[in-house]
């Protein structure tokens, strides 16, 4: 759920980016970091957990306006991929308002993708959110390795694997030439604001706060 800051007047937005380890999810949040300095609001936290990397830090979408008389922040996380750290990652998914799963193209990561959908999925429900109802955006990430003669999984076999029974918005990206990155990031910043406006209105109708 979006957290309100009285104060300030804001509404914070929560978004996660989720995936197999090294499926390109910290050099998606280093791209939009260095792209979109003008619009980052705090240093960008950096965590490292032995070879993976949780990041946050604060992204004004300046183009959204205000909802209710409150300004959005969005705030931007990465979570560890590797299974040793799924507390780490159950934890994260806490408050979140949307997703971008990040899928790695190469052949060999085919199974790593499955398993971590389905790892996101089963978290979700820990934290009582539905995969099926909260914000979600597809990234196939890597397909400059294309270009490297190396194996890539084709566009249709990861919809089958992954978003045929969700049937969500997809990217096919290069996270490390910022192909398609930031598509993404206002795409899923788009339907999490949607989601929060459509939440608030219900909430008004049936007068609860």
């Amino acid at each position: 759920m979006a957290l309100l800051n009285l104060r300030n007047r804001e509404i914070q937005l929560k978004i996660v980016y989720y995936g197999p380890g090294k499926s390109g999810k910290t050099t998606n949040l280093f791209y939009i970091y260095n792209k979109c300095r003008e619009r980052i609001r705090s240093k960008m936290i950096n965590l490292d957990t032995f070879g993976e990397r949780t990041l946050f830090f604060d992204y004004l979408p300046v183009d959204l306006g205000k909802v209710n008389g409150f300004n959005v922040i969005v705030q931007l996380y990465t979570v560890p991929g590797q299974e040793k750290y799924d507390a780490t990652r159950k934890l994260l998914l806490n408050g979140v308002d949307g997703i971008v799963f990040v899928a790695d193209l190469m052949e060999v990561r085919r199974k790593k993708n499955i398993l971590s959908l389905n790892n996101l999925s089963a978290n979700l429900k820990k934290n009582n959110k539905n995969i099926f109802k909260i914000p979600l955006i597809f990234q196939f990430n890597k397909v400059d390795l294309a270009h490297n003669c190396i194996p890539i999984l084709q566009q249709k076999t990861l919809c089958s694997d992954l978003n045929r029974k969700l049937m969500r918005p997809y990217y096919v990206t290069s996270a490390i030439r910022g192909t398609n990155v930031i598509k993404t990031l206002k795409h899923v910043i788009k339907l999490t604001y949607t989601d929060l406006k459509d939440s608030m209105k219900f909430a008004n109708s049936t007068g609860k706060c």
